[in-house]
């Protein structure tokens, strides 16, 4: 039960912290913060919760990054649906935190909840479904590569929290920026049915991303000879 309530609060820390740079900073707010400082919020986010609670639940603060750490044979099948359970509530936590802040403020807030989406008057489906579903490859990959048994390193945590921020400022313009299916679900619950109606994509597209970064790493790749 520990572990899973790691996974609650690191995943509430990822959110919250990342989705306020949105909401209250973002690009409309008085001091916006704009593409790099929301990709960095994220970033930071994920450094600060990793090295909170990385020794206790592995911090994956993701279904997808589960998903491929079960892939690669890292964790048992057992917990892969009680960590998603986690991080889920996690992340809607986060979401509701944020909202009881910003709606009570004068005038109301008006505009969403850091939820990912896509324009499809500038990106197709297909598109957006490629960068996520790479996007997240790309990341569950280098988390599974630095926490390797044999590539185990103290800055792991920081490598990890730079790589989330790193793909923040290359995705941010198409999607916003999921990677991560809980990350999607809490937000989009607070925002309006176009979040609703996008969030499928954020949550199959990271998956078989992550999915396919396990398999990968089942290869042994990361592993020396």
């Amino acid at each position: 039960m520990k572990t899973y309530l790691a996974e609650v609060l690191g995943t509430f820390l990822l959110v919250f912290i990342g989705t306020a740079s949105v909401v209250t900073g973002g690009f409309g707010g008085a001091l916006p913060l704009g593409q790099e400082g929301i990709g960095l919020a994220f970033g930071i986010g994920l450094i600060a919760a990793a090295y909170a609670i990385g020794p206790i639940s592995g911090a994956h603060l993701n279904p997808a990054v589960t998903l491929g750490v079960f892939l690669a044979g890292r964790m048992q099948a057992k917990d892969v649906i009680p960590y998603w359970i986690a991080q889920i509530i996690g992340a809607i936590i986060a979401s509701l935190a944020l909202w009881i802040i910003v709606s009570g403020q004068v005038g109301g807030h008006t505009g969403g909840f850091g939820a990912n989406g896509w324009d499809a008057t500038k990106w197709g489906v297909s598109s957006a479904f490629l960068w996520e579903l790479i996007g997240t490859f790309t990341f569950v990959t280098v988390i599974l590569g630095v926490t390797s048994g044999s590539h185990t390193t103290a800055f792991a945590g920081l490598v990890i929290g730079l790589t989330l921020a790193g793909l923040h400022f290359a995705i941010i313009p198409v999607t916003g920026t999921s990677l991560n299916p809980a990350r999607s679900i809490g937000p989009a619950l607070f925002s309006d049915s176009a979040a609703i109606g996008q969030l499928w994509l954020f949550i199959v597209a990271p998956l078989i991303g992550g999915a396919i970064a396990g398999v990968v790493a089942k290869t042994r790749i990361f592993e020396k000879d």
